[in-house]
């Protein structure tokens, strides 16, 4: 029984590494997996946390504070006794206090700590939504790197099958008597060639795979595959159809977070720039506590520590007022600097809208290109078809030669893979287009 129990959990184990190795990955499974697991995402989230630690503490700070003490003292030599002598006497005292004190008014810089501190937490927040679309981005690059590259072996594979078909039907020629050696070297120079193109053509895959494994974080890029859209007929569907740079940059100023971002540092500047005139206001708090003691001189008589206790017990409370006056010029320069660093933000969020907008208008003209590149390459492809089957109906009937053959053979392959290559690259840019708009990244 425990061998057959040992047998069937080796089974189960050898199905699930199985599915685990068949698994094929889509585009959003890959992103959401990178954004999951990536450190600088998970860095972000770690700032998040803390600025909501320090909006906690803002908070906090209205709150009275309390805090006790016990203090205990030694005297020895000359002192002045009750009967107000001097004698050489040892002292002792034992002290006991508990305080708080709550601000009441401080130039309204408690108030505006809080919100410069929700506005950076929001502005974090934004961070690491930018710091998502980011990695998303790279993760959608690599994943169409690898369809890219997968077409591309698939074409230099058939092109291997072309190539050996045709050393074949030479081989056969030659044997005959109906084609000669050198036409037969010709083509098996041609058919290696072939085989060392996809050699090459599977080692770029296998990059690309690791590629995206390393975004995505992955011990290793074995067993990973990913699925492969259905892209018939996807030309005909038009991200930028009927829109402009300048209409999509107004969806995209609305929605992209580090715009957001920049937006809400700006308005934070405002509250630093208060926060730095608040030491310009007086400050009033509200203080009390409470206190006793306990007190022993030698060669006299004292009354029991918890006697002296209770008769020593005292309350007070208190208000503070403190007013600046002069403090070096400190604060006028506190305040000099945040109005420059609002400058600052302000330069820099009409710097990251300039990028945003250069972004969106090479993505536009990239899609406008990838469209036009895409029907060309179709065209070219379908004359080049028409050629390769009349120069391969012409050498079968020995009407051309076999270097116009592989010429003919070669412009038809080029022309499949240059198809590959647009396809992939207008649903890429297509997709960039909408996701500029707000819409998730996928196809």
């Amino acid at each position: 029984m425990k061998k057959v129990s040992i047998l069937v959990i080796l089974v189960v184990l050898v199905r699930l590494d199985l599915s685990a190795e068949t698994k094929q990955w889509s585009l959003r499974e890959c992103c959401d997996y990178a954004v999951e697991h990536n450190i600088s995402i998970k860095q972000q989230e770690n700032q998040c946390r803390k600025d909501e630690l320090q909006l906690s503490t803002a908070k906090n700070s209205r709150l009275p504070d309390l805090s006790g003490s016990v203090g205990q003292n030694f005297s020895f030599g000359r002192g002045l006794t009750a009967a107000n002598t001097y004698s050489n006497t040892n002292t002792s005292s034992t002290s006991f206090s508990l305080g708080t004190s709550v601000p009441l008014f401080t130039g309204f810089e408690i108030p505006n700590q809080i919100k410069l501190d929700q506005l950076n937490l929001e502005a974090a927040t934004a961070d690491l939504e930018k710091a998502k679309d980011d990695i998303r981005m790279k993760v959608a690059e690599a994943y169409v790197q690898i369809l890219y590259d997968m077409e591309i072996a698939e074409v230099a594979h058939r092109q291997i099958e072309i190539d050996s078909a045709q050393v074949e039907r030479l081989q056969a020629f030659v044997k005959n008597g109906k084609a000669a050696e050198a036409e037969l070297s010709q083509q098996k120079a041609t058919l290696a060639n072939s085989r060392l193109t996809a050699t090459q053509a599977d080692n770029n895959t296998r990059l690309a795979i690791l590629t995206l494994t390393q975004l995505l974080e992955l011990p290793t890029p074995d067993g990973f595959s990913i699925v492969r859209p259905d892209i018939s007929g996807f030309s005909e569907l038009s991200a930028i159809s009927g829109l402009t740079p300048d209409a999509i940059y107004a969806e995209a100023l609305g929605i992209k977070p580090e715009i957001l971002s920049q937006q809400l540092k700006l308005k934070g500047s405002e509250h630093s720039i208060k926060i730095a005139k608040a030491a310009n206001y007086p400050t009033l708090s509200l203080s009390g506590g409470l206190n006793t003691n306990y007190y022993t001189t030698s060669g006299f008589d004292s009354d029991a520590f918890g006697t002296q206790l209770r008769n020593n017990f005292s309350q007070y409370i208190g208000l503070n007022l403190n007013v600046p006056i002069f403090n070096r010029f400190r604060t006028r320069n506190n305040i000099r600097s945040a109005r420059i660093d609002q400058e600052n933000r302000q330069l820099q969020l009409e710097n990251t809208k300039k990028t945003l907008y250069k972004e969106i208008q090479q993505v536009y003209y990239n899609a406008l290109n990838a469209q036009t590149k895409e029907k060309s390459s179709e065209e070219a492809l379908q004359s080049t078809k028409d050629a390769f089957q009349l120069m391969q109906a012409k050498y079968e009937n020995g009407k051309a030669t076999i270097t116009e053959f592989n010429e003919s053979k070669n412009n038809y392959l080029k022309s499949e893979s240059d198809l590959v290559q647009a396809r992939y690259e207008n649903l890429y840019q297509q997709a960039l287009i909408a996701f500029y708009r707000g819409h998730e990244l996928t196809f």
